[in-house]
């Protein structure tokens, strides 16, 4: 594998930092962490659909990089089911159905909500600690501004995250993580059913409600984000619309 720093991006806070750091610490990434970060960014903007193919050697000559990076990003990303690897069809990007969508929302409901209903119960719902939220739906409006479709889809997941952060929970936020690249597609995919500027919204909304402290309330206004909105969405539908406009270009 190889480990050729290239350049720094911000590592989440964990929660025991949440409460009062101003800084956090710059991680190095290695080729592998660009080559998972690229995988995402394509699959979240449509240019990998849940079910392509992903033949190594021609997504490590499109990312300028050899094999190596490429095998282990891909072998990362299929421990945390974001590919799968299947005998006689090689590695795939794992199809997206209207029903796995809905058993990865029933596992985040849980998570969010049990990370929600902490984050008030410890007062970390207010003032400063909700500076990571709004940062994320600042970084979501531009990013819907400029039509970025993956932008949006990881200002989504950092503000999930956030309120995971903000639970105090490390093992919550753990299991989050696990399917934060999943999420990370799923809401790039959603950005192709609705107007980006609704998810924005959204979260807007989710935010002062949270700042209100009702847990009923949020526990209700997380349900209607995503239990509500996601089953409103026809993904299979969507990728199928995406995959005929891809062909048609």
């Amino acid at each position: 594998m190889q480990h050729t720093r290239t350049s720094a991006v911000i590592e989440p806070t964990r929660p025991a930092e949440a409460a009062g750091a101003d800084w956090q610490r710059l991680q190095p990434q290695t080729l592998v962490d660009l080559a998972i970060e690229a995988i995402i960014a394509g699959a979240s903007a449509g240019l990998i659909l849940p079910g392509d193919r992903i033949v190594e050697a021609e997504l490590a000559r499109k990312l300028g990089v050899s094999r190596v990076p490429v095998r282990e990003a891909l072998r990362l990303l299929e421990s945390q089911g974001v590919v799968i690897n299947e005998p006689y069809k090689g590695i795939r990007l794992r199809p997206v159905t209207n029903e796995r969508v809905s058993d990865l929302i029933e596992a985040r409901i849980a998570l969010e909500a049990s990370a929600t209903a902490r984050a008030v119960s410890g007062g970390r719902n207010r003032g400063a600690h909700l500076d990571l939220l709004r940062s994320a739906v600042g970084e979501m409006e531009l990013m819907a501004a400029r039509g970025d479709a993956y932008g949006v889809a990881v200002a989504d997941t950092r503000f999930h995250r956030a309120l995971c952060l903000l639970g105090g929970n490390s093992v919550t936020l753990d299991l989050w993580e696990t399917l934060a690249r999943q999420f990370t597609i799923i809401f790039g995919l959603a950005t192709f059913g609705k107007p980006m500027f609704g998810v924005v919204e959204e979260h807007q909304e989710l935010l002062a409600i949270f700042e209100a402290g009702d847990i009923a309330a949020i526990s209700a206004t997380l349900d209607d984000h995503i239990t509500v909105m996601n089953h409103a969405m026809d993904y299979e539908a969507i990728i199928a619309r995406r995959r005929a406009e891809r062909e048609e270009q």
